[in-house]
């Protein structure tokens, strides 16, 4: 799980397994694969590194993978 930040303040925690998209409108907005929407104070691109790190925990992305992508950005 991912801990984000409603624009309230409030944080909760989204399976980052469930995620389909997230862009930003400006706001950034997580949508689920149930089609349920998520807007969030972090930006996309935290977010995006969220995902990542939580991949690299359960094994399904390898820390090499993680730190190339983060050169490249």
């Amino acid at each position: 799980m991912i801990k984000v930040t409603k624009l309230n303040g409030k944080t909760f925690r989204i399976n980052p397994l469930l995620i389909e998209t997230v862009e930003s409108f400006p706001d950034t907005t997580i949508m689920l694969t149930n089609g349920r929407k998520y807007v969030v104070k972090e930006s996309e691109s935290q977010v995006s590194t969220l995902i990542k790190e939580f991949f690299q925990i359960v094994g399904l992305l390898g820390r090499r993978t993680l730190e190339e992508h983060e050169d490249e950005e």
